[in-house]
């Protein structure tokens, strides 16, 4: 089997890289929150191209589960779902804040953070290893622990900071380290409930009475 792996996370922009478990090939960070359906499978192309490899010398798949939103996981973990079946490979799924926690600075017990907007934080508390020992969780800023934080969420939230800094989910970095993660299982970690959801009942235009109509949930 080869030793390839390709890493991809779509938990905020897409991000895709290849690492031959020791060092990273090549890494690619595209696009933002709205577009990963369109650059997902280009960008997985030209980082396979840019490593000089074929897709077929791909020998496993990491990509991360979340924390994230409802659509970007989706497209992430069903994109890996569907390469693993077609090359036979195995996929890992991962949490992106461990990915974090993996080359976050710390001396120390610290947080890892990624904006989940509606003035909410994903976040997650690791000890000075980097091992996680509490979350992952969704939340306002201010009822974080008093601890430096790493992750895309500090530059929304410049005051979690801390002595902490601005990371983001790196999938070259992933894959390099995808034995050192814990498997946490294809399952998206959406933490709530989508920002859209489908009603469950439909008002009636009737004058008098109410006329139920059930409404089928996403396929």
């Amino acid at each position: 089997m080869s030793e390839l792996v390709l890493g991809i996370d779509t938990s905020t922009c897409v991000c895709v890289g290849l690492a031959d478990r020791e060092r990273v090939l090549a890494s690619r960070l595209v696009g933002d929150t709205r577009s990963h359906v369109e650059l997902l499978a280009q960008t997985v192309a030209e980082v396979v191209a840019q490593a000089g490899a074929e897709l077929s010398d791909v020998g496993r798949i990491g990509v991360g589960v979340g924390p994230g939103p409802f659509t970007g996981l989706r497209v992430g973990i069903a994109t890996a779902r569907v390469l693993g079946e077609a090359l036979g490979v195995p996929v890992t799924g991962v949490c992106g804040l461990d990915v974090i926690a993996g080359y976050a600075p710390s001396g120390g017990p610290f947080l890892a953070v990624s904006d989940a907007r509606r003035h909410e934080v994903y976040w997650a508390r690791y000890d000075a290893s980097g091992l996680r020992v509490d979350g992952p969780f969704v939340g306002p800023p201010s009822s974080l622990p008093e601890l430096p934080a790493f992750g895309p969420a500090v530059a929304v939230y410049p005051q979690l900071a801390r002595g902490g800094d601005v990371l983001g989910v790196d999938a070259g970095w992933l894959a390099a380290h995808l034995d050192m993660l814990p498997d946490v299982g294809l399952e998206p970690l959406y933490l709530r409930q989508p920002d859209a959801e489908v009603a469950s009942t439909r008002k009636s235009t009737l004058v008098s009475g109410r006329l139920r109509l059930p409404i089928g949930g996403p396929q």
